[in-house]
């Protein structure tokens, strides 16, 4: 089994690329100590994000449904974002929650944090969960953002995910944090 030295390549010159409002591009060149090989890797600089279930008394998760540009498609999610400067995660999330369905919850609890995609990205996603999630406001959309809302029962929800109506990888992921903290993986024999 390889150390973990033996598999970290050594960072040298960065390159610049180019600013995308959301996020920014640069090259890194690198070499692998061990073997000596260079290569040039593309690298997307992106703020940390936020996803959270929301859940309300009644067991019943807050979706958003909304158009996403790279897949030309609307997509059932839970509410989520990018954090703010400035703002720690939790913060970003309820704000998050609230701006996008007008939900705000008196408990939260953090799920997990992942790499969203560490072979060209640095940032975390960081998912929470939302108790007692009630409808206190109205909506505070960013003018981009054009987002229906859908309560439905978290018995439903695992329905959604194997039939792929939810087939967000990163809201995936939320479920599957979740999914963890209520108890160990079994597989059913």
């Amino acid at each position: 089994m390889s150390s973990d030295d033996e598999l970290r390549w050594r960072r040298g010159a960065r390159h610049p690329g180019s600013d995308y409002k959301i996020f920014t591009t640069h090259f890194v060149d690198a070499t692998h100590p061990p073997t000596g090989k260079s290569k040039r890797f593309s690298i997307i600089e992106a703020v940390d994000w936020v996803n959270v279930i929301a859940l309300t008394t009644s067991n019943h998760v807050v979706l958003v449904r909304q158009y996403r540009a790279g897949s030309d498609s609307i997509c059932l999610e839970i509410p989520g974002g990018m954090v703010d400067d400035g703002e720690s995660p939790l913060e970003a999330a309820a704000r998050e929650l609230e701006e996008e369905t007008g939900y705000t919850a008196k408990t939260w609890k953090p799920l997990g944090t992942v790499l969203p995609n560490p072979a060209i990205q640095g940032n975390r996603l960081h998912s929470f969960l939302a108790l007692d999630a009630e409808l206190t406001a109205s909506q505070r959309l960013d003018t981009s953002e054009v987002i229906a809302i859908d309560v439905v029962p978290l018995a439903e929800v695992q329905a959604m995910l194997r039939d792929g109506r939810i087939d967000h990888a990163l809201v995936v992921d939320a479920f599957a944090q979740l999914a963890f903290s209520l108890g160990p993986l079994v597989v059913p024999r």
